[in-house]
């Protein structure tokens, strides 16, 4: 069986040679950035095996200026689960930068427990975000909506790709219509 191969996997499979370092977006305003997230894709994960759909992240900017992380999603006909976790902006007042924290708070000086999360891909209006990390090993595709437009999707995709993201990996999240 013939794999596609993109000019830029053709070049990096050719020359072994690294992908280059993961590049997060200029510039995050984090209070734009609260509130409610769908997630359209993602790499698969263990800390999400349950899910099967309808998916949400909300963010809720803190008085102590952390954000307040809930995740939503459905395991089963009526069956929904959450977690909640406190993030924390790394960096500047613009960094698009934050580490996320599930693990109690008691724990919190541990530098283990913190995962990093970069908004790598975001546009103009705050409608289409891609999320992911240092190492290329989670990657999410979060819109304010449940539903992507096909050419901005595909526009997004382009942009992860030549940041080295494999498509292949991604799995789409199902999302039931908005009532």
């Amino acid at each position: 069986m013939y794999k596609l191969l993109t000019a830029a996997s053709l070049i990096l499979a050719c020359t072994g040679a690294a992908a280059a370092p993961v590049q997060p977006i200029a510039a995050l305003d984090v209070p734009r950035y609260m509130g409610t997230w769908y997630e359209i894709a993602k790499y698969p994960n263990y800390f999400q095996r349950k899910c099967v759909g309808n998916t949400t992240a909300n963010y809720a900017l803190q008085p102590d200026k952390t954000v307040q992380v809930t995740n939503r999603c459905d395991t089963g006909p009526g069956v929904t689960i959450s977690a909640t976790a406190e993030g924390r902006q790394i960096g500047g007042a613009t960094s698009p930068k934050l580490e996320v924290r599930f693990a109690p708070a008691w724990l919190s000086f541990l530098p283990m427990v913190w995962a990093d999360y970069w908004v790598i891909d975001l546009d103009e209006q705050y409608q289409l975000a891609a999320v992911s990390e240092p190492k290329r090993e989670y990657l999410w595709i979060l819109s304010r909506t449940p539903t992507v437009e096909p050419q901005a999707y595909a526009a997004l995709l382009a942009r992860l790709e030549k940041q080295g993201y494999s498509l292949q990996k991604l799995v789409n999240t199902p999302q039931a219509a908005k009532q």
